[in-house]
């Protein structure tokens, strides 16, 4: 099949959570003797050029280049309308034109779109199967965001979130096929009451580059791993330094926690300056990080879909401490393949265990790695994702008959 393919951020290479799901979808359905046109964006010259390095990965690919300036300039323009701000950030007339340029002169099988942000740019066509892959469901993640916001950034959030509820319910309706990352996303897009299909199909992670590495760890350090300018990883772990490194470090001074995730904030570089706290920035390899760490921690209490740190961290062999909001984007059981807690004192407890005790250490290493082996394979995701597209362009096929 001739595959058109939408997605909010170029997905090369594939090094942040928004792009490690359509990068191994493409890479699939290329190797699978698809012919893969990606459009996407690219918000800096470094990210473009970047970017180029998918091309054996697709048949071709179209980039816009935007930036942050006008891009936010957008968002602020659609703050009296209906339609969602946010949408305003992954809007581009270039890639506009390039993607009706396309459809124009290609005659394509398959539309298939990564993210209801960029489900506009063809949500117009009518005469070829559509497939949108909302991921996460974006109008959660902002409506919890108004829980932890002070006023008025509260409020706007709230409105945000509200605005995405419509505008989700609204493009599933022209779409004929939806599907989520994890049953709970699903569900959520379900209880909508969206009259097209649905399904879902889960993240993977790539077992053989995250893999133990037979060398010692540090029982004293905890890492913690993610893009320290978003907004949740920055929540969390003020939350946990504040409030639960204190109790961690009244039962073992020696406690250290290493913070690694690009473009720290102020606020978390901040951090840096607490006893045993440090904050790296970008890092060009965050696994010697986490396979030296006796745990790492997830303490997230914004999360929607799957962690994919968390996936990396098991594969790792390295046990992983989360929140009940984190788990539940992961096919693993409390006890048995990771911890989770909820409260600074479960998640001391639960570190402290991991930190003291090697046996259990080395149990919960063992099981987590075989869960996300047999759970969270992407071979198996992408049979998964292959049955959803060839029932998608049947049913739409046969309907046209």
């Amino acid at each position: 099949m001739k595959i058109l393919y939408v997605c909010h951020r170029f997905p090369f290479p594939p090094k942040r959570g928004g792009k490690i799901r359509p990068f191994n979808m493409i890479r699939h359905l290329t190797q699978q003797g698809h012919d893969v046109t990606v459009c996407s964006l690219a918000r800096s010259e470094a990210e473009a050029e970047e970017g180029k390095g998918i091309a054996p990965h697709c048949a071709k690919f179209e980039m816009a280049l935007v930036s942050n300036p006008v891009q936010t300039l957008r968002m602020v323009g659609r703050l009296p309308t209906l339609r969602p701000s946010s949408f305003g950030y992954f809007y581009s007339p270039s890639l506009k034109q390039a993607i009706d340029r396309a459809l124009a002169t290609e005659r394509f099988d398959l539309i298939f779109v990564h993210c209801s942000s960029v489900a506009p740019y063809v949500e117009h066509v009518r005469d070829i199967p559509k497939i949108l892959d909302f991921g996460d469901m974006d109008s959660q993640k902002w409506l919890e965001y108004g829980h932890y916001k002070r006023f008025p950034l509260s409020w706007g959030y709230a409105l945000e979130g509200h605005k995405l509820v419509r505008e989700e319910k609204r493009l599933a309706g022209l779409f004929d096929l939806c599907t989520a990352t994890t049953r709970a996303e699903w569900e959520t897009l379900k209880s909508y009451g969206v009259t097209c299909d649905t399904g879902w199909f889960p993240n993977g992670v790539n077992a053989d580059y995250f893999k133990p590495d037979g060398a010692s760890y540090q029982p004293n350090v905890l890492s913690f791993i993610g893009r320290m300018d978003y907004y949740p990883n920055q929540e969390c772990m003020i939350e946990f330094c504040t409030r639960t490194l204190p109790i961690i470090q009244a039962q073992r001074a020696d406690a250290q926690l290493i913070i690694v995730g690009a473009d720290p904030s102020d606020e978390i570089k901040a951090l840096g300056k607490l006893p045993g706290v440090t904050v790296t920035g970008s890092v060009p390899d965050v696994r010697p990080y986490v396979l030296r760490s006796a745990a790492m921690i997830a303490p997230l209490n914004i999360a929607r879909g799957t962690q994919n740190k968390i996936l990396e961290a098991m594969a790792m062999g390295v046990p992983v401490v989360t929140s009940s909001a984190a788990a539940g984007g992961v096919d693993a059981e409390n006890e048995q393949h990771f911890l989770v807690a909820d409260t600074p004192e479960g998640y001391a407890q639960a570190a402290l265990k991991l930190m003291n005790d090697s046996t259990e250490r080395e149990r919960l290493a063992t099981a987590g790695r075989e869960r996300v082996l047999k759970q969270h394979d992407w071979a198996a995701s992408m049979l998964r994702l292959d049955a959803l597209i060839e029932s998608c362009v049947q049913k739409f096929n046969a309907g046209r008959v």
